[in-house]
């Protein structure tokens, strides 16, 4: 006669060791996406979960709290390693560099201030000071730091967009933040010699009715 116990035990210390196994491949990925050992041992895991849950219904007619389903260990592998079971590996990785320049005109610098000053206010309680914002240069940065990082933080009627470039380069490495300085306002954005130009959008800002028949 199978011994079922035994066998429950069994499946019970398969969950206990693949949750080992997952929490310590989860820590040394220290908060990486996609972590393929994350990801085996999560697979692991849940299939270890699932067994253990089938057997103890069919000893015991009883199930565990573990909403899972098996996940097959073949298309993981695939997941991760090309027909043959080898890593794929890509013979001409590339890097991608997109630079981007917008100007602006200001129409008054004190209105622009202002709004600057009511982000950096925002979320902070009224009883504490916030300091006041100090030029033009310091508005921008703080409606691009309250905003979402992005170009389209600083559409705001106190900005008026002037033209614009992108241009997309494949570069041999990726840029080296800890190699410039903080002031250096050239460095990261300097092409290197071996970069090549994939092409260059020019950007135009959409004129009103009325300038379009003055032009």
């Amino acid at each position: 006669m199978t011994d079922q116990h035994g066998e429950l035990d069994a499946a019970l210390e398969r969950v206990i060791e693949a949750a080992r196994h997952h929490l310590a491949a989860v820590r040394a990925a220290q908060g990486r996406i996609d972590d393929d050992d994350v990801w085996r041992a999560y697979v692991a895991l849940n299939n270890a979960s699932f067994a253990y849950d089938e057997q103890l219904m069919d000893a015991f007619g009883e199930v565990t709290p573990w909403d899972v389903e098996s996940i097959d260990p073949d298309e993981v592998d695939q997941r991760f390693a090309g027909a043959d079971g080898v890593e794929p590996t890509d013979p001409h990785p590339q890097v991608i560099s997109v630079r981007q320049r917008r100007d602006y005109r200001v129409p008054s610098v004190s209105a622009l201030i202002r709004v600057a000053e009511a982000a950096r206010r925002e979320g902070i309680p009224a009883e504490e000071e916030v300091p006041a914002v100090e030029g033009v240069g310091e508005a921008v940065l703080e409606l691009l730091q309250s905003g979402d990082g992005s170009l389209s933080a600083l559409d705001v009627p106190e900005l008026e967009p002037l033209d614009g470039v992108v241009m997309v380069s494949e570069v041999g490495t990726p840029v080296d933040l800890e190699s410039f300085d903080d002031d250096d306002p050239v460095g990261p954005f300097q092409p290197a010699a071996d970069d090549r130009l994939v092409g260059r959008l020019d950007e135009h800002p959409f004129l009103d009715d009325e300038a379009e028949h003055a032009h």
